[in-house]
């Protein structure tokens, strides 16, 4: 798979493009700056691009913002977006196109090689990787889910973070039905119609909590 990366702290670029190639991903540029995302984003049309959030000048949203108009140019381009901290803004603008793989990590979860990989792997197949802590905080702003029951919480959480029903039900230890069941209530109580597609069940979960 080709990736585009952007960052700007030449260790972590350097580290996180050695660690790509070793998983036989094919790094065919890496930018250390906003305004070179964009025409590297268009040039390459990458099979995913892993995106710092702040990159130079601003140190604010350039590379969400190169990212989201690239997404403008090549409808469906995934997106990984990693972070230093929780910003729930800017999960709420990428999640608000709903073509393509998403993702949005904390800078922490790349030292999980295993799970970082496969949150990029996720990602390039059209699929969602939410880390767990920027979920959490997206489910705690919506009054709405007050309507939903514990248990619904926690499968919607685990849901927003990609995961199947099958290993919904592992993680929670209950039966794929009772997983299912959950789910269509989920959907019925914040108006969302079921779909088999489990990457569209979640960015309109996400979507909607998000706002």
């Amino acid at each position: 798979m080709r990736v585009v990366l952007a960052e700007d702290l030449a260790l972590l670029r350097d580290g996180l493009t050695r660690l790509l190639e070793a998983f036989e991903f094919e790094v065919v540029e890496a930018v250390d700056n906003g305004p070179a995302l964009l025409p590297a984003l268009l040039k390459h049309r990458p099979d995913v691009a892993v995106v710092d959030v702040r990159l130079p000048p601003t140190f604010t949203d350039e590379g969400l913002q190169a990212a989201i108009a690239a997404r403008t140019e090549v409808p469906g381009l995934p997106i990984l977006v990693l972070s230093q901290h929780v910003e729930p803004l800017y999960a709420r603008e990428l999640l608000s196109d709903r073509n393509g793989g998403v993702g949005y990590l904390l800078k922490d979860r790349i030292s999980n090689v295993a799970q970082f990989v496969d949150a990029v792997r996720r990602v390039a197949d059209g699929g969602t990787a939410m880390d767990p802590e920027v979920v959490s905080q997206l489910l705690a702003r919506r009054e709405p889910l007050a309507v939903l029951t514990t248990r619904e919480r926690e499968v919607l959480g685990e849901m927003a973070e990609g995961r199947s029903n099958a290993a919904i039900a592992a993680a929670l230890f209950v039966t794929e039905k009772a997983v299912s069941k959950h789910i269509n209530n989920i959907f019925t109580k914040l108006g969302m119609p079921p779909s088999d597609d489990d990457n569209r069940r979640v960015l309109a979960v996400l979507t909607y909590l998000n706002g």
